[in-house]
Parts: C-alpha cells; structure tokens; sequence
C-alpha cells in the first residue's frame, strides 16, 4: 500500500473521520478529434461551484448508508443518473491532503473507477446539463478530459494545469497510468509542459494584479 493510502477497513475504523466518495466514469472511444487525432477514451469530471476541477461525488456518512449507496446518492443529485456503484469499483483511499479545505476535519477520500459504455456516458452528460438538481448550482458543468497532445502543446497539457480540487489531479493521473490510457512517456511529457504553463499563466495573472492595482488607485 502505497505511503499515506488506507486500507478500506481501516479508514471505515477512523473514529471521528467524515468520508468523501468520488469516481471517475469513462469509456472507450473510437472517435477523433478533427477526423484524424484518436480521442481514445472519454473521462468525466466537472467544474465544481469553487472553480475547481474534480470528479462527481460528495460527503457520505458510513453510519447511515453503504459508501457505494452515498455515492450513487450524490452522483444522482449531481448527474441526474442513478449509476450503481459498486465495492469492486472502488481503487483507494487516504486522507484529504494538507492543502485541502476539508484536511483540518479529519476528512477520508475513497475514489472509485466505473468503466462504462460510450452510449452511458452520452446519457450522462445530457442528463448532468438538463435534470440533475445540483447542476449550475453546486455543479457548473461536466468536462472531458482531452486525452492527446496537439502540435502546439495543446490538450492535456492545459489540462492539467488548470487548477483541481484536494488530490484530484494525482487520481486522474494515477489512473491514467494505472488503466494504461496514456504512455509513460506521453503523460510525463505533457505534465512537463503543463509546468510551463503554470509559470506563464503565474506571470500573467501578476500582470493582471498590477493592472487592477494601478487602477484601484485611481479612485
């Protein structure tokens, strides 16, 4: 087991813990981008109320419910689908990271993989955007994770520098290597020039600042 990951008996014995369930839906593609750049598979995440990246889930309360009915009980509220998950699906868990909002409550985050069909997924997206009641709400819209790097570096590169909720990030890469969805060396030169990215969009977001500033001053 791999350092700071908990077993599932073991985070369900944490006295005093709150648990988070979250998965990652997706299936395989045969489709491509612009009729020539293979897609692969379709990954679901979503843009969250805070503005952050991270995978369909929420709070669970193992005294109450199964972690898997909780799931599928916020995966209704945020998809609008009842998916049935079950205790196969799940990969891992851990504690929330340091970083996390949550960290300071003891928080334990259980992730889940459900592989589906393309059709499912289509299903989902549609019933995400038009029925489920938390969309534009706690859920501002589902996303796609761009599996291919372009020539000028687009794709997943931009991706992964957007900004993810707690460890969201690690878990989609971890799966993408896990899964084998993606080579070694592809992702690993994709995370690369996705630091790039982080310190151009740093430099520029301090452009930005000191455009505001100067104006604020005016006034």
């Amino acid at each position: 087991m791999a350092s700071g990951q908990l077993s599932r008996a073991g985070a369900l014995a944490c006295s005093g813990c709150r648990h988070a369930c979250h998965v990652m839906l997706y299936c395989d593609t045969k489709t491509q981008l612009f009729g020539r750049i293979p897609i692969r598979h379709i990954i679901l995440m979503q843009m969250r109320f805070d503005g952050l990246l991270g995978f369909p889930g929420g709070y669970v309360n193992p005294s109450e419910e199964t972690l898997e009915a909780g799931l599928s009980r916020e995966l209704l509220e945020e998809l609008g689908v009842a998916l049935p998950i079950s205790a196969e699906d799940h990969v891992d868990c851990c504690h929330a990271p340091a970083s996390s909002p949550s960290s300071t409550s003891r928080l334990i985050i259980h992730f889940y993989v459900k592989k589906m069909e393309e059709e499912q997924i289509k299903e989902v997206e549609k019933e995400a955007a038009s029925t489920a009641t938390d969309h534009g709400q706690e859920v501002l819209g589902m996303v796609r994770v761009p599996l291919y790097n372009t020539k000028n570096g687009g794709g997943l590169a931009p991706f992964l520098s957007h900004s993810f909720i707690g460890n969201a990030r690690s878990q989609l890469v971890d799966s993408l290597l896990r899964l084998d969805m993606i080579a070694p060396e592809e992702l690993h030169k994709a995370l690369a020039h996705s630091l790039k990215i982080h310190t151009h969009t740093a430099e520029d977001l301090q452009a930005a600042l000191t455009r505001t500033e100067a104006k604020r001053n005016w006034f």
